[in-house]
């Protein structure tokens, strides 16, 4: 696997990033998979030398974080694994819900993954985060 440095942050990470929008409980989508079922295609990335995964709050309603954190948790330590999060999209139907504030998404990213240090970045149609999990 090769490794880069994603962009000013610091971070190197694997070349390819295994996207995690297929992974969580909580989803309406048929072809979503359960944590237990993930974890073997999200081991076999691990053992390829994939270190940077990406996910999303809307993904399956935070399921996919939650799923993301606890698969990433038992493959690496802290220190040796970059997760991407997104943070714009609303989480529910409601009217009021018509957008996420980032501060506060991002806040409710990093409890559902279990990471612990945010760096943000942004980009015309949302909000990005990178969770270093350190």
């Amino acid at each position: 696997m090769q490794y880069v440095s994603l962009g000013a942050t610091g971070l190197r990470v694997s070349r390819v990033c295994l996207g995690m929008m297929s992974f969580g409980n909580d989803s309406d989508k048929p072809w979503v998979l359960d944590e237990q079922a993930a974890e073997p295609i999200v081991r076999a990335a691990v053992e390829g030398g994939i270190t940077f995964f990406d996910t999303a709050d809307t993904y399956s309603q935070g399921a996919s974080e939650i799923a993301t954190g606890h698969l990433l948790a038992k493959l690496f330590t802290r220190e040796e694994v970059v997760l991407a999060t997104k943070v714009f999209m609303p989480m529910t139907p409601a009217r009021t819900a018509a957008g996420s504030r980032a501060s506060t998404s991002s806040a409710r990213s990093t409890r559902r993954s279990g990471a612990c240090r945010w760096t943000t970045s942004t980009s015309t149609r949302s909000t990005a985060g990178t969770i270093a999990r350190r």
